[in-house]
């Protein structure tokens, strides 16, 4: 293991996050690499941004995170549209991350990964990225 996975961190795992970024290449998703290291696309509207972590040898996981909107007025109308778009997805959880009297709302999904081959990686994350995108409906003007 690295010193920087003994010491607590989490190891990025370049191959697997390359292999994700592959995945969705092939269905004409814009993946580029980030300042630190992620990738990030957009997908249907959503920003996103990915990343592939060894948590301990033999659980390698994909780190999903969707913001489905940004800047909404923080009402109890917002929180009952989180509340049923968590009830109906499949995959994640939806937050609201409140700042004054606005709101971000952030989809996030982390998955063991290790043992996946490209075209169960790939479907793992279209099926995520589907319901971010059904999820993002409705919480926007």
């Amino acid at each position: 293991m690295s010193g920087e996975a003994e010491s607590g961190a989490l190891a990025p795992d370049l191959e697997l996050q390359a292999r994700a970024g592959a995945g969705l290449g092939l269905y004409d998703i814009d993946v580029r690499v980030d300042n630190d290291g992620s990738l990030r696309f957009d997908f249907q509207g959503a920003l996103c941004s990915l990343s592939a972590f060894t948590l301990t040898p033999g659980l390698d996981v994909l780190s999903l995170t969707c913001v489905l909107a940004w800047d909404r007025p923080l009402k109890p109308q917002l929180h009952k549209r989180v509340a049923e778009r968590n009830a109906s997805l499949q995959f994640g959880s939806i937050a609201l991350i409140a700042h004054d009297k606005l709101a971000d709302v952030i989809l996030r999904y982390t998955f063991p990964a290790a043992g996946l081959d490209d075209m169960a990686l790939t479907t793992m994350l279209l099926l995520v990225l589907g319901g971010a995108g059904e999820a993002r409906k409705g919480l926007l003007p």
